[in-house]
């Protein structure tokens, strides 16, 4: 699914995609070397002899708009940023360095708080990963439960966009209408995992708990609610004159520049690139569902917000495809080296208990080897790397985040545009700092 080349006029509202999903990014040259002036424009040093007319100014790290403790140095002339620099640390968690002390079972409690707008999909991709290295089949319901909550959990991450976004660009509705459709979430995700957001519901094996009785309901009524309220986001923003002129033509990038900078996600395909790892990369059952891969045509903030909004509606459709051919059986692997036993049993015979102790105390134990587990998240590639000595803990997890790589775009998307764009082009890169100082 592509955006139209042609952008669609004002007078009604139009999300302006049209076209198919079938083309595949090309790979092929994909490898661009910055240039020596594109190099110089990554590095600002406050050193640097100014004009009269120049200054740098520090956007965050406590800014409303640069959503977290984002610090941006920025050089300015008049209203127009000249060069920009992020500037991150603030948070310096260590949550890499933290997962080689945690057994393999405690890892998702400590991956889980990276990206707390969509904390599964970094569960998934640690279990995917472990799973890998233990050579594991996992049952084909907890497959099936792993890729429903998770474009849950996408729809409500882009919720949340779009809810941030209204608000940091003069659409306050938004904010509350964003909050009031990512509320029901929550609320199934708590009634399915115990918890609203952090869930340590994905595991290596399965998820923690089957689905409750009512699901389905629930499920197909929230779908049902939202799916016309989001016609109304396209009457509020996608055909509003104000907020077309706010983002299109707005922090523009090309396809080139982001294979150079390694950027994902929506702005990866913003620019025309139809690259998604759940078609082109297929994991879990997405091979067995129907959905769209939506692409831009100009790699700007508009596409970027459109782009997100239709992907809320293609996870509708895979959620509609989950309940459908939901299958019978077991959501997690019984393997009594991984897997604890039924709490019930627990009560009914020393062997269990004894099970469930050495399980939770010491963990399990891990083939010696390394192992890369990548997943399509709601801001691109997330990616898990873990090498294992043998023992119950990695000796060392590394974290491909896609809001760090991200957030290399903002010296290109930012260059010779307004200050009063800066929050436009920051909401439309979507990062989450807890991801980035993991």
């Amino acid at each position: 699914m592509t955006i139209a080349e042609d952008a669609p006029t004002t007078d009604a509202p139009d999300t302006g995609f049209v076209g198919d999903a079938s083309r595949v990014m090309s790979r092929d040259n994909a490898v661009l070397r910055l240039s020596e002036a594109e190099a110089g424009a990554l590095s600002l040093d406050p050193e640097d002899e100014l004009g009269e007319s120049k200054m740098i100014i520090n956007m965050g790290p406590s800014h409303p708009s640069t959503h977290g403790v984002l610090r941006l140095m920025l050089e300015m002339e008049g209203e127009t940023v000249l060069r920009s620099k992020p500037i991150i640390g603030y948070l310096h968690t260590g949550m890499e360095k933290t997962g080689e002390q945690l057994t393999y079972l405690q890892g998702c409690t400590n991956v889980t708080r990276m990206d707390y707008a969509s904390p599964l999909f970094t569960e998934l991709a640690f279990s995917l990963a472990v799973e890998n290295l233990l050579e594991m089949e996992i049952p084909e319901r907890a497959t099936w439960i792993r890729m429903m909550m998770t474009e849950l959990n996408r729809m409500a991450s882009h919720l949340l966009f779009m809810a941030t976004n209204g608000m940091d660009l003069g659409a306050v509705s938004m904010m509350i209408y964003g909050w009031r459709e990512r509320e029901p979430l929550l609320r199934f995700f708590e009634k399915v995992t115990g918890l609203r957001m952090n869930h340590n519901y994905i595991r290596p094996g399965g998820v923690a708990a089957d689905l409750p009785d009512g699901w389905q309901e629930d499920l197909i009524e929230y779908l049902d609610a939202v799916e016309p309220r989001l016609e109304e986001y396209d009457i509020l923003m996608t055909g509003q004159p104000i907020w077309r002129e706010r983002l299109q033509g707005v922090g523009v990038i090309n396809e080139a520049e982001c294979l150079a900078l390694g950027a994902t996600g929506p702005i990866l395909r913003s620019a025309g690139s139809s690259w998604d790892l759940r078609r082109d990369m297929p994991y879990l059952a997405y091979d067995e569902v129907d959905f769209d891969v939506i692409v831009g045509s100009y790699g700007d903030s508009f596409d970027r917000y459109a782009i997100r909004l239709n992907e809320i509606r293609e996870s509708m459709r895979i959620v509609r495809q989950c309940i459908e051919k939901m299958p019978s059986g077991d959501y997690r692997a019984q393997n009594k080296k991984v897997t604890p036993p039924p709490r019930a049993r627990i009560d009914e015979s020393m062997e269990a208990l004894i099970h469930h102790f050495k399980i939770f105390t010491e963990g399990f134990k891990v083939p010696v080897g390394e192992s890369y587990a990548a997943v399509e998240s709601p801001r691109g590639e997330l990616g898990v790397y873990i090498v294992s000595d043998g023992s119950s803990t990695p000796v060392r997890m590394h974290v491909r985040a896609p809001s760090f790589v991200n957030l290399q775009t903002l010296p290109h998307l930012m260059e010779n545009g307004l200050l009063a764009d800066a929050v436009a082009v920051i909401s439309s890169v979507d990062p989450i700092m807890g991801e980035v100082d993991r």
